[in-house]
């Protein structure tokens, strides 16, 4: 059990998230992180992975102990000040890899074969004057994956049936079947079809930039379902205009809800409102996680899934 008035919840969730947050347990609200902490004697924050938690809301609640973010990154939270202060955090890994997944390949097919642009061509009745574009194919290209965690060996089994070959990027090779380079600039070299499935952090801080791009080359795509911070945006913007790279596809940008508005007017992109676990079972099921960590700390028992970075 989850004693009452010990929960703030930070931010704003989803109606079916709220939903079910208001099923298992009354948390207070407080909508606007900026805003003075209201009263009260909090010892567990909940939010959502979308949502700054400012170190100035954390400094006026004395009691805090815990923090439940749902969502799997945790680039949201003042991480050194919470260790500093002691105070554990948990995020919701796992239960959002197969939607993430599935985004992810959709949003391939999507760019490589065109699909958007094809379903305007039929519905302006462009078709009745001629033929759509010649697309490009899948099968037998090679597919780079910078960062081999969880969300990055789903998505590597999801690709192995379409006849590709897999490499990967991240600070250590892991036990996975597939090519490793320490470098991603090295691994775009090598790749057609270059995923994004990394955690934000300094290390990955811009990590795609010229360099990587000029690397993927004019006939590689980049497809980045990570955090908008992995990526150079000025270099991404750059080399889509001037067709280094053959075109990206994106759920994620540097300034959310407002991307760069160039990126609105270029037509080798595929984009979407960081929709990654956007269905109703994944929120779902990400909440429960992060409300089961909740009911972890409140009963003293080990939290189920912390952040130990």
């Amino acid at each position: 059990m989850i004693p009452v008035n010990s929960v703030l919840q930070v931010g704003y969730f989803p109606e079916i998230m709220q939903a079910e947050i208001d099923r298992r347990f009354k948390p207070t609200r407080h909508l606007d992180p900026a805003a003075p902490a209201p009263e009260g004697n909090f010892e567990a924050i909940l939010i959502r992975s979308n949502t700054k938690l400012p170190e100035a809301l954390v400094k006026q609640l004395p009691n805090l102990q815990m923090v439940a973010t749902c969502g799997v990154g945790y680039d949201n939270l003042p991480l050194s000040y919470l260790r500093e202060r002691g105070v554990k955090a948990s995020n919701t890994p796992g239960v959002l890899n197969d939607a993430v997944c599935e985004l992810a390949i959709g949003m391939m097919f999507g760019l490589l074969r065109r699909i958007p642009e094809a379903q305007d061509f039929v519905k302006s009745t462009e078709w009745s004057k001629g033929l759509f574009k010649i697309t490009t194919t899948l099968a037998g290209k090679r597919v780079g994956i910078a960062g081999m965690g969880r969300i990055g060996q789903d998505l590597a089994e999801r690709l192995i049936p379409f006849k590709v070959e897999i490499a990967y990027s991240g600070p250590n090779p892991k036990n996975v079947p597939y090519t490793y380079f320490k470098n991603v600039k090295d691994l775009a070299a090598a790749c057609d079809v270059l995923f994004l499935a990394c955690p934000a952090t300094p290390d990955t801080d811009k990590m795609i930039n010229a360099e990587v791009l000029d690397a993927l080359g004019p006939n590689g795509y980049l497809i980045n379902i990570a955090r908008g911070s992995v990526v150079d945006e000025t270099a991404l913007l750059y080399a889509l205009q001037h067709k280094k790279i053959a075109g990206a596809a994106l759920d994620v940008f540097e300034n959310e809800p407002n991307p760069n508005a160039a990126f609105l007017n270029l037509d080798n992109v595929l984009l979407t409102p960081h929709i990654g676990s956007a269905t109703s079972e994944t929120r779902i099921a990400m909440t429960n996680l992060a409300v089961d960590n909740l009911e972890a700390f409140f009963n003293q028992q080990p939290l189920l899934t912390e952040v130990k970075n």
